[in-house]
């Protein structure tokens, strides 16, 4: 018998109800028939039935013969979760089980009387599991404008770890933080002027969130806040400034640091650089995750960068979202995986992420190399203008196309920031091109032009069976790289993604019920208690007593993704309850715009 797992001591004898109940540190049962125990933290003790009567009558009534009623019971527990397959996230099988919730958290697992809920959730025949943790997502910014997160919970997430990629919300330099505060007033009507870690973390509270959310420290962004966005390395003074907003962000509560090598300033940042970083990380037992620098032609180098800066910082290292994007490059996936077992063997605490899909998502300036984005965007715009450099552009960009994702016509815009512009949402570039008669090439610095720099695109360079095998692997987790949002609002004017609204409901549809890939509590893990570890979430990933009653209720059956490339704004269907500490934040399928999520700080 083990006190930490089960509800009621024995199982009574047909005939009686039983009831369990907190009594010290543990339950204590009695049966008609028999002896009753207290289950205490040290052990259980044998009690005789007077004792028994004296301590726990005292509090409530144990297995009693169904036919008598010798004392009213109050309810025990806030909610009860009855009758469901409990997967507790660790990759055991199901079993049936109940749940008692007392405030945020599971307090008993086991059979649990209905008369000892105040509120009860009838979950026969479907599936509880540990709410979804989303390990990278970019929620930093619209999760102030979407508190509801709407996309988030409908597919079972619970926890976001956002930062990702080298660019965080925070830190951000004092100067933007009026401006930052007027953007957010302008869509979301409310006013939350943030800096630093810990009033950005205030802010989420003050917002009231639907979802927890965790915070990674973004390489880039910190970088940019003490150089700008140039090529070049930093002085002593600022690689020691640099460190101490790693430090201070750390301090207040992030989980880690990010970088996004692909992107600027992060590809303009020497390895010795991050590995200075990832040190005062180790220090703090936190991660560092890493958008490595090259996902195409160099992928292999650049899991080795990632390997080296964990090896030689002593740090934890999440591979971001890994892929092996371009036809040229698919055959590259193995032995990458390669790479990351061996590591895994010489000690080295390496994990990855992937998202079930055969397609990314990023912005068009990705196409640009880095002498035309040396000094940031105002810069790049100069280039791009001046006859004598947009050739030598143009030519780089038909070569970088073509080794990811392979053609112009696999790269599907997904957001423009020019209003005159929206009619090319959903178009490939190949098709905008032939339109105004000229290049491909050409119509890509057209687009980032009248556009700021800023457009999103789709981009369809995996293959499908590479993206089961980076899903099926034992050190690969689940990972959306969405962000909360829903079909209102500034987002309904962008066709994203359909990771946002999908990612965790099509891994256990399409490959776990259909294409069987995985086994289910297999793809459960993956989105549960190994992210709670790597991260390093206290009380989260796992459907045990003290646990955060962070928890989703659905059909294994019926569960499916609804969300396209032609039409992502659609929810999943298939899940009938979200939990999040405690609170209903999906009940029925439909949201209650409950807003019970947390800004968690890392310890």
């Amino acid at each position: 018998m083990t006190p930490t797992s089960t509800a009621t001591a024995s199982r009574p004898r047909p005939g009686y109800r039983s009831f369990p109940f907190t009594f010290n540190w543990g339950l204590a049962v009695l049966t008609t028939q028999g002896p009753a125990y207290l289950i205490e933290s040290q052990g259980v003790t044998r009690l005789n039935r007077r004792a028994f009567l004296q301590t726990g009558l005292a509090a409530t009534i144990g297995a009693i013969p169904a036919t008598r009623s010798f004392a009213s019971v109050q309810p025990r527990f806030d909610l009860l979760i009855r009758g469901g397959n409990l997967l507790d996230g660790t990759g055991n099988p199901a079993y049936p089980a109940d749940i008692g919730i007392i405030g945020d958290r599971i307090a008993a697992i086991g059979t649990i009387s209905p008369a000892q809920g105040q509120r009860v959730i009838e979950a026969g025949g479907k599936t509880v599991t540990p709410g979804f943790i989303d390990i990278h997502t970019h929620s930093d910014d619209s999760i102030l404008v979407y508190p509801n997160a709407d996309s988030r919970i409908h597919q079972g997430v619970t926890t976001e770890v956002t930062g990702n990629c080298g660019s965080s919300e925070a830190p951000a330099p004092r100067a933007t933080e009026d401006e930052r505060a007027r953007r957010l007033e302008e869509e979301a009507g409310v006013h939350l002027p943030y800096s630093n870690v810990d009033s950005y973390l205030s802010a989420l509270s003050k917002r009231q969130i639907a979802v927890n959310q965790a915070l990674l420290l973004g390489q880039g962004s910190i970088r940019e806040m003490v150089a700008g966005p140039d090529d070049r390395e930093l002085s002593a003074d600022e690689l020691k400034q640099v460190l101490r907003i790693v430090e201070e962000g750390l301090e207040q509560g992030a989980f880690g640091i990010s970088t996004g090598l692909e992107y600027t300033p992060g590809r303009f940042t020497p390895t010795d650089e991050i590995v200075a970083m990832a040190r005062v990380t180790a220090r703090y037992g936190a991660l560092y995750a890493s958008h490595i620098r090259n996902e195409e032609l160099r992928l292999l180098e650049a899991i080795a960068e990632a390997i080296h800066i964990g090896r030689s910082a002593g740090v934890r290292v999440e591979i971001s979202h890994f892929k092996a994007a371009g036809r040229m490059n698919w055959d590259k996936q193995g032995p990458a995986l390669d790479l990351i077992e061996a590591a895994r063997r010489s000690g080295i605490e390496v994990l990855a992420d992937a998202y079930p899909y055969p397609a990314y998502s990023t912005g068009l300036s990705i196409f640009l190399s880095s002498w035309v984005l040396d000094g940031g965007w105002e810069k790049a715009e100069e280039r791009l203008k001046d006859p004598a450099s947009v050739s030598k552009v143009i030519s780089e960009i038909g070569q970088r196309v073509k080794q990811d994702p392979g053609g112009f016509d696999r790269i599907v815009l997904s957001r423009l920031r020019e209003e005159s512009q929206r009619d090319f949402i959903g178009k490939h570039v190949e098709e905008i091109a032939a339109g105004w008669r000229i290049s491909p090439a050409e119509a890509t610095v057209r687009l980032l032009l009248e556009n700021q720099g800023s457009i999103g695109f789709v981009g369809f360079g995996m293959s499908e069976s590479n993206v089961e095998q980076a899903l099926a692997h034992p050190l690969v987790m689940i990972g959306s790289d969405g962000s909360s949002m829903a079909p209102t609002g500034p987002a309904a004017g962008s066709r994203p993604h359909p990771r946002s609204y999908g990612a965790f409901p099509r891994v256990l549809s399409h490959f776990v019920r259909e294409q069987k890939v995985m086994d289910l509590p297999t793809a459960i893990k993956k989105m549960t208690s190994l992210p709670a570890d790597q991260v390093g979430l206290k009380g989260r990933g796992r459907i045990a007593r003290g646990m955060f009653a962070d928890l989703v209720v659905f059909d294994p059956e019926s569960i499916r993704d609804e969300a396209t490339f032609e039409d992502p704004h659609q929810f999943a269907s298939g899940i009938q309850h979200v939990l999040v500490n405690g609170k209903s934040v999906i009940e029925d399928g439909k949201s209650t715009g409950n807003r019970p999520g947390l800004a968690l700080r890392r310890g």
